[in-house]
């Protein structure tokens, strides 16, 4: 749906003139709409035509805050395409880089696009129709394509207010809808756009279904939690009876259909699209790359990921045979055996970060100390002797708890760096720029992820099995006269 935006000339003090004329001229006549008679009518509209008039240019100032230019897009693009093109040269009949490639193609396109696309978007019944049909019917000069989205906030859950905010991702301008003060999700999806540099007016519609003074109360509230950039609108206004009193004495009463109350939004769309037409288009574009890269990112750390398991893997049982032949106290396990500095090399080699032997001895040596500072090796311990508690026959075989707590040490070590190396950019030497506090949360976010009860005993299980194979028959049985 298209539709075109004139450009209004508003004359100052135009709203206050006609009032007075029109207090001047219907001296005969009275229109009462609800309640209220004329004067109170003219008087609320007037004082609120100034203040919405006097307001700051807030979708203009927001632009002006997104530092973005055509180099800057095109730097952007490039940077997707060297990930697309890293993915095909690790995996190059990857079923998703067709589409990708197609993908980067068309942003290349949109850097000269010239039609704005515009989202309407809001909760149900807030008048996202309505307010698009009255949006056409006016005269044109800027091309605008306005798109309505499916109901926000509707009870099949977040999962579909995600695939809207997807696709309002992709637009250029936000309307959102809303037809009262804010509630907390409508407030909570508003900072998710800003969040996101969504340039977004919000729309407080249907003002007409409320007494003056509390539209005017709601207004202000939306203001002053918004921090401006509200428009108030009526899409479709109630209709009004209108009563005459003739010389006579008699009375002549009709119902009219006001015209929709748009004027101050189309104004304000007219000028952020003149004088930002092309930096909406580029931040569109730059959001859009954005998008496609995280998305060819995470197709090529599936697809590493799937290189690194066995490595890692590999690498937890030579541990589990090193500690179980040579049994050493808890707190040392990791010293001995977890950490490995072959095992981050090889790791580095799949995840493009280049270390010398030095550096990823460093590495292995940082990631063991804080995996000791932050309590990781004796919980670890802790937690497998407990499993392993279940069968007496296992538990006292010499070395088996540390074979297992090496095995498991090194696999959060192994998981830890690749969920680390995942959030590196492509080919950078980061044995320069490690990052302690993200490797912290990294190890504490992977440690837990292997807690639960059911993965450890499926691990010990899995270790017991290799380190004692031959007592597996005779563990089974233990374990039946144990469990009784």
């Amino acid at each position: 749906m298209v539709v075109k935006l004139q450009r209004p000339i508003l004359v100052g003090g135009l709203g206050l003139s006609f009032s007075l004329w029109m207090l001047d001229s219907w001296h005969d006549s009275i229109v009462q709409v609800g309640e209220f008679g004329l004067l109170s009518a003219l008087a609320v509209g007037g004082g609120l035509w100034l203040f919405q008039q006097n307001r700051p240019k807030d979708s203009l100032k927001q632009l002006d805050d997104m530092l973005v230019d055509r180099a800057t897009v095109e730097s952007a693009i490039a940077k997707t395409e060297t990930v697309i093109n890293q993915l095909a040269q690790e995996s190059e009949n990857h079923p998703a880089l067709q589409t990708l490639r197609e993908q980067i193609t068309q942003l290349l396109l949109e850097l000269d696009r010239q039609e704005i696309k515009v989202a309407v978007t809001g909760g149900k019944s807030v008048g996202k129709s309505t307010l698009i049909q009255a949006l056409k019917q006016i005269e044109t000069q800027n091309l605008v394509s306005l798109e309505e989205t499916t109901p926000l906030f509707r009870e099949t859950g977040n999962n579909s207010d995600a695939a809207v905010l997807a696709e309002v991702a992709k637009s250029d301008f936000v309307l959102f809808l809303t037809n009262g003060d804010l509630t907390d999700s409508e407030f909570q999806t508003l900072q998710q756009l800003k969040a996101a540099n969504q340039p977004t007016i919000l729309v407080f519609n249907k003002q007409d279904q409320y007494l003056a003074d509390e539209s005017a109360s709601i207004l202000l509230s939306l203001k002053q939690r918004m921090q401006g950039n509200v428009v108030a609108t009526a899409a479709s206004p109630i209709a009004i009876k209108v009563r005459k009193h003739e010389a006579d004495g008699a009375v002549q009463e009709w119902m009219e259909q006001p015209t929709a109350d748009i004027q101050q939004l189309t104004q304000h769309l007219g000028e952020v699209f003149a004088q930002q037409r092309q930096r909406l288009v580029w931040v569109t574009t730059m959001r859009k790359a954005g998008l496609l890269k995280a998305e060819a990112k995470n197709w090529l750390n599936g697809t590493r990921r799937d290189r690194a398991t066995p490595i890692i893997e590999q690498y937890q049982w030579i541990a589990a045979a090193a500690a179980f032949a040579n049994p050493v106290p808890a707190l040392d396990i990791l010293a001995t055996a977890a950490i490995n500095a072959q095992m981050v090399m090889d790791l580095g080699k799949i995840y493009q970060q280049k270390f010398s032997l030095e550096q990823a001895q460093t590495l292995a040596g940082t990631m063991g100390s804080l995996m000791l500072k932050l309590g990781l090796v004796e919980l670890s311990t802790k937690a497998i002797s407990t499993v392993l508690k279940s069968n007496a026959v296992t538990f006292v075989a010499g070395g088996v708890v540390q074979g297992v707590s090496a095995a498991y040490l090194t696999r959060v070590a192994g998981l830890s760096l690749v969920e680390y190396f995942q959030q590196q950019e492509i080919a950078i030497d980061s044995g320069t720029g490690l990052n302690l506090e993200n490797l912290r949360q990294t190890l504490q976010k992977v440690f837990q992820q292997n807690q639960q009860i059911g993965f450890l005993q499926g691990f010990v299980k899995q270790g017991v099995k290799r380190l004692l194979p031959e007592v597996q028959q005779v563990e089974v049985v233990g374990v039946e006269k144990f469990m009784g």
